[in-house]
């Protein structure tokens, strides 16, 4: 199996210095940054929208992981492939319909990046069945989606191995929430490829420690 892929969350970055915090986490061996937008509608928090992608996009070649939180992300998909996203996951949650999800996902194909989509907490992983040979990654809540440091759900990370035996080895299986240096082994023992980490690395006096520490 290829190294997994740690992709450190800015939500819990320092936003007065957000380039130096991604140059640093570069150095310390991130290949992918994961940008967790939100609209205050979806999920009870608001965060960043395309103006600051745009300005990642400038700061940095990383691939930029753009996880949608938002309701009516079909919108929005547009705007956040402009200012550079590489990756675009929005929520099966805040599709109507399976018409609607594919559509989304057609859409974010169009503009030659990589489609994902994320499931809550509650959401039965069965529902991505239909769609997993059309996306690119499927991610895994741990936590309830809406802000960081929340604590690990041990019983999400078992939609791991069931996403697996229905998918292809290149769909990427990602997991966010409460990932640390003992749940990371858990999701990558289960079959995860990909962790996003925010205040565990963000919140470590040495980052590389931080990201080493999860594989």
């Amino acid at each position: 199996m290829e190294k997994i892929i740690i992709s450190p969350s800015i939500l819990s970055a320092d936003f007065a210095n957000l380039s130096a915090e991604i140059n640093a986490v570069k150095s310390a061996g991130a290949k992918w940054i994961h940008v967790d937008v939100m609209d205050g509608h979806f999920v009870p928090n608001i965060t960043i929208g395309v103006p600051v992608v745009k300005s990642l996009r400038k700061a940095t070649d990383l691939v930029l992981d753009t996880h949608l939180m938002i309701e009516n992300p079909l919108k929005y998909i547009e705007p956040f492939a402009k200012a550079g996203s590489d990756i675009l996951t929005f929520h099966f949650e805040a599709c109507e319909n399976e018409k609607e999800i594919e559509e989304v996902i057609k859409v974010i194909k169009s503009y030659g990046i990589k489609a994902g989509i994320s499931i809550k907490p509650k959401t039965e992983p069965e529902v991505l069945f239909p769609f997993l040979d059309k996306i690119d990654l499927v991610l895994i809540m741990t936590v309830e989606p809406g802000f960081g440091g929340q604590e690990f759900m041990h019983e999400c990370a078992l939609k791991i191995p069931k996403i697996k035996e229905k998918s292809g080895e290149e769909l990427i299986i990602q997991v966010d929430g409460g990932i640390n240096n003992l749940t990371s082994k858990i999701c990558t023992s289960l079959g995860a490829a990909s962790l996003v980490a925010g205040s565990y690395i963000f919140g470590h006096e040495d980052y590389k420690k931080a990201i080493d520490s999860l594989y």
